[in-house]
This record gives C-alpha cells, structure tokens and sequence, in this order.
C-alpha cells in the first residue's frame, strides 16, 4: 500500500528580517541612463556594475592597466575576427604599443592575406563544397609557398615569413594585414597550423616541410612571450581549439623553464561557450593566481569595445 503524505506545515519555519540579509544586486550598480551627446566614457561608465557589465570593466582596466606598466598584452585570434573586418581595430592597438604579440591559426594567415591582396576574403563554401571547387583558388596557396620558399629555415617563423612578403611586395591592401603591420612595427605574429584544417593544405605548392618548421619556431616564439605574461594579458578572441591548447603547453612551458607566471589576466571573447578555452584559458593557467574572465558577445562588437574603452582608459 503507498504511504500517504500531509502537505508540510509551515507556521513553525523560522524567518529573519529583510534588513539582515546580504544581497547581490544594489540600485547602486543599475544602468544610468544615456543623454543625447554623451561621451563614449558616460556610455562605459552608464553600464550596470552587473554580471557582463561588470567584467567588461574589468577586462578594459586590467588591459589598460598592464598598457601602462608595460606589461605584455597578447591577442589570440581564430580566422572570424579578421572575416567580420576587425583588422583595423587590432592594427592601431598594435600601433598603439598596447598589443605586444598576436597569434593566429593557420585560417588566419590566408584570410589576412587575401584581404591583403584583394581587400575580400571569405568564399561561400556551401555553393563550393558541391562541386570541389571549395578552397582550390590558387593565389594564396601560391604566394605562401613562394613566402615560405624566401625565408630560412633556422631562423624565421611563418607569421614573419608572410608579413614580410606582404609587406614588402606592397600588395594593394597591405596596410589593412595584421601580418604585415606585425613585421612593420616588429611586433611578433605567431601562426599555428594543424596541418589538414587550411585550404592551402591542399594545393600542390604546399609545403609541409617547411610550414612545420616555421610554425614551430612560431610556437617557440609565442612561449617566450608568454613567459614574460606576469602582470599582463592574454585574450583569446574567437578559436575554440587550436589557440587554447597551444597558450596552456606555453604557460606549461614557461613555468618550466623557470619563468614567473602566478599573477596574471586571461579573457576569453566568443558568441558561445566552449569547453577549452574555459578550462585551459579562463580556468587551468589562473588558478594559482590571477583572474580568468569569460564574455559571451559577437567579436565584431565586443572587441571594439574593449579597444575604445582601453583607448578612453589611456587617455
């Protein structure tokens, strides 16, 4: 036979005053309304001190705080941030002396190349994919493996390699590469391939040889400016895989080495949440210190937000 059951008496529960309780949400931190004319400052300043709004502010000051103490400032980007047009953006925070080193994966190279080359990038794979013509335009592949072929071996990364070639060759849309602002200013632009993932993988000029070795050293190169990260930043901005494992064996290998790395902000950009870059962006590398902040938002909005606020910040 079930057991029957009483609804619960409740004239005995024990209650408290409203006034001692601790609460997380105050007016206090409440949006302040916006006035026709107001500075992109009152905008920041008007957001809720809530939730997102808060670390938005904490993004921009611990970015803006380690600009003045000349403290590293490091850029991971996926290939959708150079695809949704922020180039420029990222090119004057480079010019700026706020970004210290940018890294990308291997899509990377070839959108900013083509934009270099032809101020448009991006094909439509849906309509390509059908008849393999998908990836098979072959300037890019050609112009890479002939920038491969220019550089050497024991002493040049990819990301150099490119932006030099870029550069130097004065293609028509160069002031708008990463790359080639990178070798112009003598910023590092690391790149960091998984052969197999890029459309140029697939072009008979492709040089697995060579792109191993130079994005190795890319990676080498990376780690030693991971190295000097105390008190500085690293954001990665838009790559769910490839960047966050690649920034978690460079701590791991800095910290090795000797180097001191317990004090320090991460921040990871992207319109979803992903498994990697939580824990080997946000979570692993700050947990003997540090701050780890995870900002949902489409990147062709919140990364020029964050730059205008740092750029607001400096004055």
């Amino acid at each position: 036979m079930a057991k029957k059951f009483k609804p619960l008496n409740l004239s005995k529960i024990k209650t408290y005053s409203f006034s001692n309780r601790s609460n997380k949400v105050s007016t206090a931190d409440f949006a302040k309304t916006n006035q026709k004319g107001a500075s992109f400052k009152d905008f920041l300043n008007g957001l809720p001190d809530i939730l997102a709004g808060s670390d938005l502010r904490s993004i921009i000051s611990a970015i803006a705080t380690a600009a003045k103490n000349k403290k590293s400032i490091i850029l991971g980007i996926g290939a959708h941030v150079i695809k949704v047009g922020l180039n420029p953006v990222v090119i004057d925070l480079m010019e700026r002396g706020i970004i210290t080193c940018v890294a990308m994966n291997g899509a990377g190279i070839i959108h900013d190349l083509e934009l270099a080359m032809a101020g448009q990038t991006s094909e439509d794979v849906a309509t390509a994919i059908d008849d393999g013509s998908f990836g098979m335009a072959e300037d890019a592949g050609v112009f890479l493996g002939e920038a491969l072929a220019e550089s050497r071996d024991d002493s040049e990364g990819l990301g150099l390699a490119v932006g030099r070639a870029i550069q130097q060759k004065k293609l028509p849309f160069c002031k708008q590469s990463i790359l080639a602002a990178g070798f112009r200013l003598g910023i590092p632009v690391t790149v960091h391939v998984a052969i197999g993932t890029d459309i140029i993988h697939m072009h008979p000029q492709f040089d697995a040889a060579r792109t191993g070795i130079a994005t190795h050293r890319d990676f080498r190169l990376f780690s030693s400016v991971i190295a000097t990260i105390e008190q500085g930043v690293y954001m990665n901005v838009g790559s769910a895989v490839i960047l966050p494992e690649v920034f978690l064996k460079a701590v791991s290998l800095a910290r090795n080495l000797g180097h001191t790395l317990d004090h320090f902000t991460t921040v990871n950009l992207d319109f979803v949440t992903h498994y990697r870059p939580l824990t080997n962006v946000i979570n692993r590398p700050t947990a003997r210190g540090g701050k780890g902040i995870n900002l949902i938002g489409h990147h062709e909005i919140m990364l020029p937000l964050i730059a205008a606020g740092v750029i607001e910040q400096l004055g």
